[in-house]
């Protein structure tokens, strides 16, 4: 009777935190997946924890912040895989697994597919890169409070959040 509370109890641990009153408090950044198979043949994949704005401006109270290296998501360093070799905004990118960050300046987003996939995501070093492609940003066709990851059939793979937009294409 001891081991199977305590296994219980174990099990309530690992499942989340609960509020006093007994419900699951939400993340603050929630995991978030989007994947799709687009006409190419190619299945993109992406996961990644959803940080919202919450008030916040970007660039300036979170990141993306110019200069700096950011995990494109929140918590864990966004995972981005692809089930075949592509060509990424016209640059070679072989099939597997990716940690997916991003580096701003001033308009310009640089993606960047780290070989290093499976690590917390303020961990980075640019001798893991794999591939960057640099490409501008736009403002959204409407506010979006928290991240977001889309994939279009026609490879087309965007960041939006807040009233910033980048994006990048796969074939």
């Amino acid at each position: 009777m001891k081991k199977l509370l305590f296994l219980l109890a174990g099990a309530c641990l690992v499942t989340g935190v609960f509020a006093q009153n007994g419900e699951k408090k939400k993340p603050a950044s929630p995991p978030a997946a989007v994947s799709k198979t687009v006409k190419s043949g190619v299945t993109i994949s992406i996961n990644y924890s959803q940080p919202s704005v919450k008030g916040r401006t970007i660039g300036k109270d979170v990141e993306p912040k110019d200069g700096t290296v950011w995990r494109a998501g929140a918590n864990k360093t966004t995972l981005f895989e692809i089930s075949k070799d592509v060509a990424v905004e016209g640059k070679s990118l072989p099939a597997g697994k990716y940690g997916l960050h991003v580096l701003t300046n001033d308009g310009s987003w640089t993606f960047i597919f780290s070989k290093k996939w499976d690590q917390w995501g303020t961990e980075y070093n640019e001798a893991d890169d794999a591939l960057r492609v640099t490409v501008k940003s736009k403002k959204p066709a409407k506010f979006s409070e928290a991240l977001t990851y889309t994939i279009g059939n026609n490879g087309r793979v965007a960041l939006l959040w807040g009233d910033h937009e980048a994006g990048f294409t796969v074939k």
